[in-house]
């Protein structure tokens, strides 16, 4: 008989560093560390940790999950590319969930999902429209959740990744849906002579 898949969930998405180590529908070990910033120095040897308390290495993992936002703009590049060069690496799927999908996991059909945001205002998921970011507070007509706490919402990237990650062809990717606050110079730079 074979063993269950072994998966590894990753959030760096908000002012936290979570992991958690899932095989079949048993949570074998998840950890969280609040923190606004620091998450790429943090990231890795959390996930060691994570490993090293079951006794498994990177090589026993099937695939690896990771929150792919919306969410802080460096947080969620941080652990998009630790998944992705892990994946990469160990040859094995990466897949990206979004932070709706882990907070809509084990809810009803229909339910809203929000995210916090910059500047009082919230993501909303809201059945099949695409996801928008709006003023709060937002009135749902429908059942609602907001995003659980950090260690519950590495579990659910990790829980959704074991059920997506042999039908995965594509890498994760941040999902941003608001613009950047810093961007490029508009000014032309001045010409190489």
């Amino acid at each position: 008989m074979a063993s269950k898949p072994l998966i590894l969930g990753l959030d760096t998405s908000a002012a936290h560093c979570a992991a958690a180590l899932v095989s079949g529908d048993d949570v074998l070990a998840s950890r969280a560390v609040e923190m606004s910033r620091g998450q790429a120095e943090n990231l890795m040897p959390l996930i060691e940790d994570l490993l090293n308390s079951q006794g498994v290495t990177f090589r026993d993992l099937t695939a690896i999950g990771v929150g792919v936002g919306p969410g802080n703009f460096t947080g969620i590049r941080i652990s998009v590319s630790a998944a992705r060069g892990l994946a990469l690496g160990l040859g094995i799927p990466a897949v990206g969930v979004s932070s709706f999908d882990a907070s809509l996991l084990g809810t009803e059909p229909g339910t809203v999902a929000f995210v916090n945001a910059p500047r009082e205002q919230v993501y909303v998921q809201d059945g099949e429209t695409p996801a928008f970011l709006t003023s709060q507070p937002y009135e749902a007509s429908k059942p609602s959740v907001t995003v659980p706490a950090p260690k519950l919402l590495a579990e659910n990237i990790a829980h959704i990744a074991a059920q997506r990650f042999e039908n995965t062809d594509t890498a994760p990717a941040p999902l941003y849906i608001r613009a950047a606050d810093a961007a490029p110079a508009r000014d032309l730079p001045p010409p190489l002579i």
